[in-house]
């Protein structure tokens, strides 16, 4: 007996019916396609690492439902406007922009294509079929920040920046903030190298803010040349987005590292029942997005117990990195005793807290 029901079918027409039933039931498992747009190579160790981590970890998930690819190196310039149009047009489906400066790009692409779901990391514009989606990067910023206000002799601290946007100003702020709690006269300097991914620049950042007396550093760029100059000159760092041990392991002192994966199969899962809608995503410890871990043999086994206290106390919600009395350079309250700052105000931030040295560039 027949494995489908043919009611309009004559028996001269049975093999033509028997034909669009079997192209009806492959159609309907055909794998919903998923695309990720990147600003760096996969290989960089740390942002777009991160992603294609979360990448994988879909297809892993979702193996036989979900296939996925990818497109590096896409600069946040108008030609990733065509990225994002050819992928839509080729059936993807659920189309991921991992950098701030695509946002306007995918708004345009995504009205173009209304059946087709766009998720932007760190932006901030929605639409009916465009999501937004981040990591609290500023947690892990300010776990590294205690750690590092443990660890510095000098107090004083530095970070390589990429751009001075407010997820980038935010962090630098968490890292102070994290490093004052434990040592109220540590101070953190910033050198911008205006680039999310240039080892080169990267490196001679580290190696001024070496130069400078800085004897811990943090970075808010995409490649391990802060851990390695750190290396080289025999002061502290840490990943960023990723554990970079490897290259520099008596330096690197724990890493704050990303779980994309846990934001891209709960919208793969939306998506694939049907039941997608326009959000915002801003997850954290919490919800397993991001976390301290890594630790390097440099580190005490009672600094390492204060940091993982300080990332299960964020968990638990007994403790939020901006919470008050805060500062501002100008020694002026920006947040009163037991306020804490919100949200929209934290996506807005733009100006160094109390202990930052130098001035946010214009």
């Amino acid at each position: 007996m027949p494995a489908f029901r043919f009611k309009p079918c004559f028996k001269t027409a049975l093999a033509g019916c028997l034909a669009l039933g079997f192209a009806a039931s492959v159609h309907a498992e055909d794998p919903l396609k998923v695309a990720f747009v990147y600003i760096g190579p996969t290989g960089d160790h740390g942002w777009t690492f991160s992603h294609d981590q979360g990448r994988k970890a879909v297809d892993a998930k979702y193996a036989g439902k979900v296939t996925t690819t990818f497109v590096e190196n896409v600069a946040e310039t108008a030609d990733s406007e065509r990225v994002f149009r050819d992928l839509a047009q080729k059936g993807y489906k659920v189309i991921y922009g991992t950098s701030f400066g695509y946002m306007n790009q995918m708004n345009k692409v995504a009205t173009a294509f209304p059946n087709t779901t766009f998720m932007h990391a760190t932006g901030y514009k929605t639409g009916k079929n465009l999501g937004v989606y981040d990591i609290r990067t500023y947690e892990g910023a300010y776990m590294l920040g205690v750690v590092a206000g443990k660890m510095s002799k000098s107090g004083k601290l530095g970070v390589v920046g990429s751009i001075p946007i407010p997820e980038v100003i935010r962090n630098i702020d968490a890292f102070t903030i994290g490093a004052r709690s434990v040592n109220p006269n540590a101070t953190t300097r910033v050198i911008w190298v205006n680039g999310w991914f240039d080892p080169g620049k990267e490196r001679e950042a580290a190696l001024a803010l070496i130069s400078q007396g800085s004897d811990v550093l943090m970075q808010n760029t995409d490649s391990p040349a802060v851990v390695q100059a750190a290396q080289e000159k025999g002061v502290f760092a840490f990943g960023w987005d990723s554990d970079m041990t490897k290259f520099g392991g008596k330096a690197h002192l724990a890493a704050s590292e990303l779980n994309w994966g846990v934001i891209y199969n709960k919208t793969t899962e939306d998506v694939l029942a049907g039941k997608w809608k326009s959000s915002n995503i801003w997850w954290g410890v919490k919800e397993g997005a991001i976390n301290i871990a890594d630790f390097g043999p440099a580190v005490p086994a009672d600094v390492k117990k204060l940091a993982e206290d300080r990332r299960d106390a964020i968990k638990a919600g007994k403790l939020h990195p901006f919470t008050g009395p805060l500062k501002n350079q100008a020694g002026e309250m920006f947040v009163a005793a037991g306020k804490t700052y919100s949200d929209d105000d934290l996506h807005k931030m733009n100006f160094y807290v109390e202990g930052v040295v130098g001035d946010v560039p214009k």
